[in-house]
């Protein structure tokens, strides 16, 4: 094996910039990668209106969306149904914005009077009218959550609106309606907060949830107004398993991949997502999110099932093996003997066969010359122990026949635990088209 191209530093990168974000901000993924990223590679790649870039994790669609806005044509994957919406959602920009706010003022005249029957104001209150009973989740939706990740006031006030968006049903406004009140739901409306892991924020009685999603369609039809001229590139959000991608899309149709796939770290990235999955109906049982986790690369050990075996696929990945190694004697030097603890060695296993998998059979889809931009993590989260996630990435893309051009670095954040470094970087690939990957295991 060739040896990896060594790390080099994209002056452009040196700075990310924390909240850049595009203008219509319909909804956004806590932990979705930066769009100038997409950016700064779909020029380095020299796509233009000819060209196809896939994004197979792509979440709630920021390589959709920034390829778009540039003339490119995009075809993203994404197994969770919620980030699945909003990504399609976000590139649909068809809507006449005029004739979804006129139907959005209906729906939200709708909702206001089933509140007000009742004799709740959409303002904040600080009671109950007496007598009256707040609508509620069914226990096994309920279970799903976070306790007290909404209080029981504002979610009488969403189930009341989403009953009015399904009386009031319109299927050329349905999504973009769905998304706004998806998008206001974790914080404006429920008590959560979003750091390195979702947890409570300050708990909030009550709060408004007509009126704070009205103004969020506003915003929206104020982006549509904008967007709608450049609505005719071609972007699909399709569900899909990353893993998977060379049995989805049509052979050598793919000219480049931008990308930001999970790290191996013990975030559960449908938490991220999971307060406005289970009220806009898209979770209501542990069977509906086993299923979802499925389709996911195994990232974490709350994602890790009985049956999973993609670490064969790295089975002979003698770095892998090692880091898997230092894991678990870790854990035993410790004493860590949770069932979660004892999953971490595996897991990391599972992580990169997943993406070895994923990358042999994204091989089949790519046209020759195809070039790949990976944006990807060093992390320290199982036990201290250092992986350099894009370092053994571009090792198994070389083994699958790939040619690794570079690993840009874009950023560093300190790690409180170890006080180490770690590197955020951009791992570019180019698939020669010269070897078969479905070949390579």
């Amino acid at each position: 094996m060739a040896p990896v191209a060594r790390p080099r530093t994209n002056g452009a990168m040196n700075t990310l910039l924390a909240r850049d974000a595009p203008a219509h901000d319909w909804y956004r993924f806590v932990l979705s990668f930066p769009p100038h990223l997409v950016r700064d590679y779909a020029q380095r790649f020299e796509l233009d209106a000819d060209s196809r870039v896939l994004d197979p994790f792509c979440g709630t669609g920021t390589t959709l969306v920034e390829a778009k806005k540039l003339g490119v044509p995009s075809c993203g994957l994404e197994a969770v149904p919620l980030s699945r919406l909003a990504a399609s959602t976000k590139v649909n920009w068809t809507p006449d914005p005029d004739e979804l706010l006129k139907h959005a003022e209906l729906v939200a005249e709708k909702a206001l009077a089933m509140l007000a029957a009742d004799g709740i104001s959409d303002e904040p209150a600080s009671s109950v009218p007496r007598g009256v009973r707040l609508r509620t989740l069914p226990a096994t939706s309920a279970k799903l959550l976070l306790k007290d990740s909404i209080s029981a006031l504002p979610l009488h006030k969403v189930l009341v609106l989403r009953d009015a968006l399904d009386g009031e049903y319109d299927s050329a406004f349905a999504d973009h309606e769905r998304i706004a009140l998806a998008r206001i739901l974790p914080v404006e409306v429920g008590n959560l907060r979003f750091g390195p892991e979702v947890g409570l924020g300050t708990v909030k009685l009550d709060a408004p949830v007509v009126s704070v999603w009205l103004e969020r369609v506003r915003m929206m039809c104020a982006d549509l107004r904008q967007l709608r001229p450049r609505a005719a590139t071609s972007a699909v959000a399709l569900d899909a398993d990353a893993r998977m991608v060379g049995e989805l899309l049509e052979p050598r149709s793919v000219d480049a991949v931008i990308t930001s796939p999970p790290y191996p770290n013990e975030k559960d990235y449908s938490r991220t997502v999971r307060l406005e999955s289970v009220l806009l109906g898209y979770l209501s049982s542990r069977s509906d999110l086993q299923a979802m986790k499925k389709g996911l690369v195994r990232s974490n050990t709350r994602g890790v099932y009985r049956d999973d075996a993609d670490d064969a696929w790295v089975q002979d990945d003698a770095e892998v093996e090692r880091i898997a190694s230092a894991i678990e004697a870790r854990r035993i030097e410790l004493g860590k003997d949770s069932g979660f603890e004892r999953m971490y060695h595996r897991v990391t296993k599972l992580y990169f066969g997943g993406m070895a998998r994923h990358v042999v059979s994204l091989s089949r889809v790519l046209k020759p010359g195809a070039r790949l931009a990976y944006v990807v993590g060093d992390q320290a989260s199982y036990l201290r122990v250092m992986i350099r996630t894009g370092q053994i990435l571009a090792e198994i893309a070389e083994r699958a026949g790939y040619e690794v051009e570079s690993i840009d670095l874009f950023r560093t954040r300190h790690a409180t635990a170890t006080r180490e470094q770690l590197r955020e970087e951009v791992l570019v690939l180019r698939w020669p088209g010269t070897t078969d990957a479905a070949n390579h295991r």
